[in-house]
């Protein structure tokens, strides 16, 4: 029961990332193929590299079909539904909010399942949340997302941490991924609404 849930898990970011990909890719007018494969790879990216880092070969992003499979749906519904999708402010944040807290909820469950630590965990549960944005952005000549101001990979380490504390921990299996999912997704929204940022480190210039 606890694998399916995170599968489960693992699945709807997939659907939410992909989403993201494909409307980016849109916005930058490519064509079916380019749509489907940027929402792939956004919804996958990030699973591809924490199952590297962790030698869970061959990654599942491409030996489970299922995959594959969502993203591809999620990519044709974000074309077929994009009059729907339009009406929220903004979608690819929307739905890449989504992504953030699944992923890392997820990347930090499998981490430890695999064997390593909380901290190995929470590491790789925000590798597995920001990874497919950032090669998303990388692919459409985007600065990618994380490199901006505003809080974002602090949300994912936020519900990373939730995660591999309440599992490490034996918190109800049922209930911690959806507070962890619930806690990410909220500080990224309230980040955007309210344009929270980190502060910047000012130097002196170096001449």
């Amino acid at each position: 029961m606890e694998h399916g849930l995170f599968v489960f898990v693992d699945l709807l970011g997939t659907f939410a990332f992909a989403i993201s990909g494909a409307l980016a890719a849109e916005q930058k007018r490519l064509d079916l193929f380019g749509v489907v494969a940027v929402g792939y790879l956004t919804a996958c990216g990030g699973g591809i590299i924490r199952d590297l880092c962790l030698g869970s070969l061959p990654p599942v992003g491409i030996s489970d079909w299922r995959y594959l499979a969502t993203s591809v749906l999620a990519s044709v519904l974000a074309m077929g539904a994009r009059p729907i999708i339009d009406r929220l402010e903004h979608p690819v944040a929307f739905f890449d909010s989504l992504g953030l807290g699944f992923f890392a909820v997820a990347g930090a469950h499998k981490a430890l399942v695999s064997g390593y630590n909380v901290e190995v965990a929470v590491v790789l549960g925000m590798v597995t949340a920001v990874g497919g944005g950032v090669a998303r952005d990388v692919l459409l000549n985007r600065v990618p997302i994380i490199l901006h101001k505003e809080i974002y990979a602090l949300a994912a380490l936020v519900g990373a941490a939730l995660q591999a504390i309440g599992q490490s921990m034996e918190w109800r299996v049922a209930a911690t991924p959806w507070c962890a999912v619930t806690v990410c997704v909220t500080i990224r929204l309230l980040a955007l609404h309210y344009a929270w940022s980190l502060p910047i480190v000012r130097g002196k210039d170096v001449t």
